[in-house]
């Protein structure tokens, strides 16, 4: 990882987003079907207002200019917010970009005031499950009514007060 990574925060339409989401759409039809185009109007389906402030975000990681990594959260309820699109360019993966997304998103959920963190991921997504579990989410028990097959839904509670968020 170069010395040039850095972080935007950007709206779902934003063209930093565009490249991640575009292959997160192949990625997800090739795990669960469906065409790209189908799963990327999925993706970015959501109102704009779902990943803005104050209640949720957009973030980028750029490394020499390309982006490489993001995700997103959105209010679930008024302690909780929902992780979702959590991604790593196939080209830079095994890095640690997942898990600093992850630190990222984490620091601004605890800033916006949320104490509790919610997310599903996909049964075909064990780098995910493995991601969350090391980063000390807790495992829910499954839906087994989403069509997509078993999720596997993690939450993860947050220090609160000053001392928790990091400057």
């Amino acid at each position: 990882m170069s010395m040039s990574r850095r972080v935007f925060h950007v709206g779902q339409h934003d063209p930093l987003a565009a490249p991640l989401l575009a292959e997160l759409a192949i990625e997800y039809s090739s795990r669960y079907g469906g065409t790209p185009g189908e799963v990327h109007a999925d993706l970015i389906g959501y109102s704009a207002s779902h990943f803005s402030p104050p209640h949720g975000d957009l973030l980028i990681v750029v490394d020499n200019g390309e982006p490489v990594a993001g995700g997103a959260f959105q209010r679930y309820d008024a302690d909780t917010a929902e992780l979702k699109r959590i991604w790593t360019a196939a080209g830079h993966r095994r890095k640690g970009l997942g898990r600093f997304v992850l630190d990222q998103l984490e620091a601004e959920i605890a800033r916006r005031g949320y104490s509790r963190i919610y997310l599903t991921t996909g049964p075909r997504q064990p780098e995910a499950v493995a991601l969350y579990a090391a980063a000390g989410y807790t495992a829910l028990p499954r839906d087994v009514r989403k069509a997509v097959g078993y999720v596997h839904p993690f939450e993860k509670y947050l220090a609160t007060g000053e001392a928790a968020i990091p400057a």
